[in-house]
């Protein structure tokens, strides 16, 4: 269903989410890992990797995105997801590329692989569960807060 409220980033997000649940992998919209950088989708695969994966729904939104690059430090693989009509020639060659709409998404080129260090892997793994479960526990108990 198309949900109207949803602005184009979030539409992104849950294409490519539901694309990599069908991966195998658990998915957080909204990170953060460290003060400063917020992270559009975080997935903790099945053997422990962690891919971002920012979604960018347009050129100006690419180019007003100064971050990118601290997300590097926090991930195995990084990945834009985008629609169909972005201009991909913009992405640098050397990050993953999803293609993405609201309902699904499509992995069109693997992001390299750079292996976390088994202190940063654990300290985002926290990050990641940390933020998953209070989600959880707010859907659960509104009233508890986030």
């Amino acid at each position: 269903m198309f949900d109207p409220a949803m602005t184009p980033g979030q539409r992104l997000a849950r294409g490519t989410c539901r694309h990599l649940a069908a991966l195998g992998f658990a998915s957080v919209e909204e990170v953060i890992p460290t003060p400063g950088l917020r992270v559009d989708v975080m997935a903790l695969g099945p053997k422990g990797e962690v891919w971002v994966v920012e979604c960018k729904s347009s050129r100006a939104d690419f180019m007003s995105d100064g971050k990118w690059q601290g997300y590097l430090p926090w991930c195995d693989r990084f990945f834009w997801a985008v629609d169909t009509t972005f201009p991909v020639e913009l992405l640098p060659d050397d990050t993953g590329l999803i293609l993405a709409d609201g309902y699904d998404a499509e992995l069109v080129r693997m992001a390299p692989h750079s292996k976390l260090s088994a202190p940063r892997r654990r300290v985002i793994t926290q990050i990641f569960a940390r933020t998953a479960a209070m989600r959880l526990r707010t859907l659960r108990d509104p009233q508890i807060g986030g």
